[in-house]
């Protein structure tokens, strides 16, 4: 088997492999994004309960101001009762008035701080239903990530296994290379050679679409010498299929 033939073998069951983990990781991921969701629900629930709970002490602390005005406001009324004189009288009365500013002005602080908490429990009545429906949705992702992980666990074993025995069959300084490249391309670390015109030898890289030489073709033909697109830099295969059309095998 040539060198080529070797690298395609690896080539294919490392990208069955790749393929089979990514469809895990998304898997992984979806659920994953699920768990942030609800633990930023979490997050800003309590946040909002540490606003209700500040709101909830603020606007007793103004009402309890204005209890204390009310009681004040009590106190002078009877001291006019009793006022001996005009101005002991008007005194009593300037100083009413301003508690029924302050008195008015305690009140509207504290229906404020009131409206405000009832907003702050709306918040939290729809960050619950928002969590729990999050928590549906995360049950069938973790249902989903087990089942995916299960198809996947033995088809995983059986292609690392087929991996390792093609792996021992390449030279190593020619793995290293490949490697290196799979890295870096990934999927498209080798491409087939695309028959554009065979009778005038036009020949395209399947990956990067540029020309390929006819040298480079009878390369592959004549042993698979191991052959770059000189464009991208993937690793040039002919498919079985091409390479009996040009070797005369099917017309």
């Amino acid at each position: 088997m040539s060198v080529t033939a070797q690298l395609l073998r690896v080539f294919q069951v490392d990208k069955q492999i790749r393929s089979l983990q990514s469809s895990l990781r998304k898997a992984e991921g979806f659920l994953g994004e699920k768990q942030r969701e609800i633990e930023q629900l979490d997050a800003r629930r309590k946040t909002v309960e540490a606003q209700l709970k500040q709101q909830a002490a603020v606007a007793a602390e103004h009402e309890g101001e204005a209890k204390r005005i009310e009681a004040r406001m009590e106190q002078l009324r009877g001291q006019m009762d009793n006022a001996q004189t005009n101005k002991e009288y008007q005194a009593f009365l300037v100083e009413l008035n301003v508690m029924k500013t302050e008195k008015e002005r305690a009140e509207t602080a504290a229906l404020e701080q009131m409206a405000k908490a009832d907003d702050l429990r709306r918040e939290l009545a729809d960050l619950e239903a928002k969590r729990v429906e999050r928590e549906q949705v995360r049950g069938v992702a973790t249902k989903e990530r087990d089942a995916r992980h299960g198809e996947i666990a033995g088809q995983l074993a059986e292609l690392k296994t087929e991996l390792a025995e093609c792996v021992a069959e390449v030279p190593k300084d020619t793995l290293v290379m490949f490697q290196r490249l799979i890295e870096v391309r990934g999927d498209e670390a080798m491409g087939p050679i695309d028959i554009v015109d065979r009778k005038r030898h036009e020949y395209h890289c399947g990956t990067c679409m540029m020309a390929v030489p006819m040298e480079a073709v009878n390369g592959l033909l004549s042993g698979g010498r191991l052959t770059k697109c000189s464009s991208c830099q993937c690793i040039l295969y002919l498919t079985r299929e091409d390479e009996e059309r040009l070797r005369g095998g099917k017309k």
